[in-house]
C-alpha cells in the first residue's frame, strides 16, 4: 500500500520529535535525518504532481 502525503508528513513529524529528544544518540539522529530527508523529497514530488494535475484541469475547464 502506498502511503499518502498526510501519512508521510506525520512520519516526518515523528522523526523530528525523536531527533529533538535528548535521549537519541548522534548515530540514530543521523539515520533519522536521512529517513526524514527522503520522506520530504517524496512529499515534494507528490505536491509537484498535484500541482501539475490542477494546472491541467484548470486549462481543460
Amino acid at each position: 500500500m502506498t502511503e499518502t502525503y498526510e501519512e508521510k508528513i506525520e512520519k516526518v513529524k515523528s522523526i523530528i520529535e525523536k531527533i529533538e529528544d535528548s535521549e537519541t544518540s548522534l548515530e540514530e539522529s543521523i539515520r533519522l535525518y536521512e529517513q526524514g530527508a527522503a520522506l520530504i523529497k517524496q512529499c515534494e514530488t507528490l505536491l509537484g504532481e498535484a500541482e501539475m494535475k490542477i494546472t491541467r484541469l484548470s486549462r481543460d475547464a
